[in-house]
């Protein structure tokens, strides 16, 4: 195993002024000790069919589910989910153990 993901994949609301959004996000992750890595992406080339009108992925790793679930409740987490939630059309969360096959190089 390789630790505890959490994947989101969200549509903004039109006029959503998405590089604010991730000023906040890239804040919150680099305060909190519990998410060991984050990154983020836009889709550049998904065709509509597939992306189903999703633009961005996020990810974070933790070392173990419960630290996942104590960021839940962070108060720095709870204070930017109102910011985040506001801004978001369309919304999937996955929360998963990662497996890793093949390490980063």
């Amino acid at each position: 195993m390789a630790g505890f993901k959490n994947l989101v994949i969200v549509k903004f609301k039109e006029g959503v002024v998405v590089e604010e959004i991730m000023k906040g996000m890239e804040k919150l992750v680099s305060e909190i000790d519990l998410v060991k890595s984050f990154e983020w992406g836009q889709d550049l080339e998904g065709p509509e069919m597939l992306t189903q009108g999703f633009t961005h992925a996020f990810t974070m790793t933790f070392e173990k589910k419960e630290d996942h679930t104590a960021l839940q409740t962070h108060p720095s987490h709870v204070e930017y989910s109102a910011t985040f939630s506001a801004a978001i059309e369309k919304i999937v969360v996955l929360s998963f153990p990662s497996v890793q096959i093949k390490p980063p190089a």
